[in-house]
């Protein structure tokens, strides 16, 4: 998973930053696995951790399985993880900009003005609660 994080985000996206944010003892983790390779990845995080409603981060899926639906069904299963763990919290996302319309058809809204984390747009996105 840590690979898998480190090829998307570090490499492929040619931006060094840090991806051990210390938020991954408290998080909850998922992913979808075909023998060795992990196929995607996200962390699901409680109320308080990253933002005042639950979140979904780090979500990383890597081009050979990219168009394959499980990025689509990974982050679904983690809004109904989320959900059944936290009812009544909504659930927000730092989504990188060209993904906007990916996470909106999830339901995501836009939340404020895109701005620039590490070198890459993102718009803060949310789920109201239900």
């Amino acid at each position: 998973m840590l690979q898998l994080r480190q090829d998307i985000f570090v490499v492929e996206q040619a931006c060094v930053y840090r991806d051990l944010d210390g938020l991954d003892a408290e998080s909850w983790h998922m992913r979808c696995v075909s023998g060795e390779q992990v196929l995607a990845y996200q962390r699901c995080l409680p109320p308080g951790l990253s933002y005042p409603e639950s979140s979904l981060g780090r979500i990383a899926v890597p081009a050979s399985a990219r168009g394959t639906g499980l990025g689509r069904e990974l982050v679904q299963r983690g809004i109904d993880f989320n959900r059944a763990q936290w009812p009544g919290a909504g659930i927000a996302i730092g989504a990188q900009a060209y993904l906007r319309g990916f996470y909106a058809g999830l339901g995501f809204v836009a939340a404020g003005e895109p701005y620039l984390e590490d070198g890459i747009f993102h718009t803060h996105m949310q789920l109201k609660a239900g």
